[in-house]
């Protein structure tokens, strides 16, 4: 369970703009939904392997809290973390985590949010998909040279895509204000030329998970961007709308 747990973290709260999830699951499934609180970003996903302590739908609030009792190192070895439940609405659903250290003489509760509650404050549209124009791997290389791009160019909060010549091109500014531009892929197939643009942040901080994941990166032509991570654990999909043309 810790490791299931510990993966929600890294792939939510840890990219700084996700601190809120649903989970659903059956004993077919078990799904995890979150989104930015400026819509910026939607997270549609899925475990491997069903979890069966995660039967029904709650919500994960205060994720930071979470983070917390993970790292905490009364935890780290021999710990009992095991998720509680109860009842309400006449059902048996998971009510939190309860976490103990091996004496017995530390302990945590990390409480869900019942299924009313997160279906009202977070009320995700299901990606319908479109046509990808793009699909690529960002290699590490590409995506520390974004890394740079990003510090040098502070002001600007989006990036511009397009494809030249069978290179893929992330542009920062215009011509009226400072900029930079830096091929991100070569070899590409497909076209971008519509000059959708990306929040910087968001993007930048997902695709820094290809240190331990496998990553790809989907455009549409028509305004839609998505990241793939598999983390060995999930597939998890960041669904990035286009913020102007």
């Amino acid at each position: 369970m810790k490791d299931i747990l510990q993966d929600i973290v890294k792939h939510t709260h840890g990219l700084g703009f996700l601190d809120l999830v649903k989970i659903s699951g059956d004993d077919k499934e078990t799904a995890i939904d979150s989104m930015a609180e400026d819509r910026s970003v939607i997270l549609q996903g899925t475990f491997n392997k069903p979890q069966a302590e995660m039967s029904g739908t709650f919500g994960m609030p205060q994720l930071g809290k979470l983070d917390i009792h993970l790292k905490c190192p009364e935890y780290k070895d021999k710990a009992k973390i095991t998720v509680l439940s109860g009842e309400r609405n006449g059902a048996t659903v998971p009510t939190g985590i309860h976490f103990e250290n091996e004496k017995g003489d530390f302990k945590n509760d990390y409480r869900f949010m019942n299924a009313e509650i997160i279906n009202e404050k977070l009320k995700t549209v299901k990606f319908k998909g479109v046509k990808w124009d793009v699909e690529i791997e960002p290699t590490v290389a590409s995506v520390q040279r974004f890394n740079f791009q990003s510090v040098a160019n502070t002001e600007h909060n989006s990036f511009v895509v397009r494809t030249e010549e069978g290179n893929l091109i992330f542009t920062f500014g215009d011509q009226a204000s400072h900029g930079g531009e830096f091929v991100f892929a070569n070899e590409v197939s497909g076209s971008l030329n519509k000059g959708w643009s990306w929040p910087v942040a968001q993007v930048l901080q997902i695709l820094k998970l290809s240190d331990s994941a496998k990553v790809m990166l989907h455009f549409s032509n028509e305004g839609a961007m998505m990241i793939t991570v598999d983390s060995g654990l999930g597939k998890y999909q960041y669904i990035i709308p286009a913020q102007a043309q």
